[in-house]
């Protein structure tokens, strides 16, 4: 049987500007490919923080200028989906064709279902697109935005992070890959979507992106995940005098290690969280942390932590 891989790549690993995601997609799509070659089924997903950022306070301050509405965050999620799942397509395409292998590659645009009564709805933390003056924000406040002071800089909209429930295109997933394609899906954690009255609406928040990477490789039956990041591998003691490159842990070792504080809550701490989820989703399963540009020497053992079963 053929071995079935969730690649997860993160939004900042993605590059923070054009140049640097057509730069990383060139480091991707390469070892992608080679996989793919070698027999593997691959699936991506990707973050977005940057990408949607950018596409948010581009559109924010063009509609600043023509007195529009402020562009829903969920349209710009949509936006970076299919910016971002376009250059993995055309990159991870060529590669295939320069090697002469003929795949389909397809991105989905995916929608992650949300409960509206989630608590963290009520506590926004995620600041997103443009600055606005203190009487803009005022303005935006009076039609429903939450806005915060950021830094001196200016005011921004916050919007929650609310955690996964579903992910509605899953049958769709499953098909195309069971198919032989290469999907990509659950860009940027996919569009918050909750149900109301047999109705699907979208809604303002920032889903994790490693939650929704664990849900899309349990629901496509991965037999690993592989979350590329910025280091080769995780580390303890973290730029300490007693700082300790980890080759393996068990997952009752890094809840260890999550006790004592050992991961930052902004970096290292949710991968290590939806690697635990993943090891524990089924038996023989297991999560691989490396670099961005150590896919290969990862999955062959040479570098990178893997998270296993006790």
């Amino acid at each position: 049987m053929k071995k079935r891989i969730l690649v997860s790549l993160g939004g900042n690993a993605l590059g923070t500007d054009f140049d640097g995601l057509i730069e990383t997609v060139g480091v991707v799509a390469e070892p992608i490919a080679d996989l793919i070659e070698k027999g593997y089924q691959i699936v991506i997903c990707h973050g977005n923080g940057p990408q949607v950022g950018m596409l948010k306070t581009s559109i924010d301050y063009g509609n600043k200028q023509s007195k529009q509405k402020i562009m829903p965050l969920s349209e710009c999620v949509a936006m970076s989906q299919s910016y971002i799942g376009y250059h993995l397509q055309n990159g991870i395409q060529n590669q295939l064709r320069k090697k002469g292998v003929k795949k389909s590659v397809v991105t989905v645009i995916t929608r992650s279902l949300v409960d509206k009564n989630d608590p963290r709805f009520k506590n926004p933390t995620k600041p997103v697109g443009a600055f606005f003056s203190k009487e803009e924000a005022e303005g935006l406040e009076k039609l429903g935005k939450n806005m915060i002071e950021d830094s001196g800089r200016g005011y921004r909209e916050v919007v929650p992070s609310p955690m996964p429930q579903a992910i509605l295109e899953k049958e769709s997933i499953n098909a195309l890959i069971d198919s032989g394609s290469i999907v990509i899906a659950g860009g940027g954690g996919g569009i918050p979507i909750y149900e109301e009255d047999q109705w699907y609406r979208a809604i303002d928040a920032v889903i994790d992106k490693d939650w929704v990477s664990v849900m899309i490789a349990a629901d496509s039956s991965c037999d690993s995940l592989v979350i590329l990041t910025g280091v080769e591998k995780v580390a303890i003691h973290f730029n300490q005098s007693d700082e300790c490159w980890l080759d393996q842990l068990t997952i009752s070792e890094a809840e260890k290690y999550i006790a004592a504080g050992e991961f930052p809550e902004g970096s290292m701490l949710p991968k290590i969280k939806a690697a635990i989820e993943f090891a524990k989703s089924a038996p023989g399963r297991k999560t691989l942390i490396t670099s961005l540009y150590k896919l290969i020497e990862g999955l062959e053992g040479k570098t990178g932590t893997w998270i296993v079963n006790d």
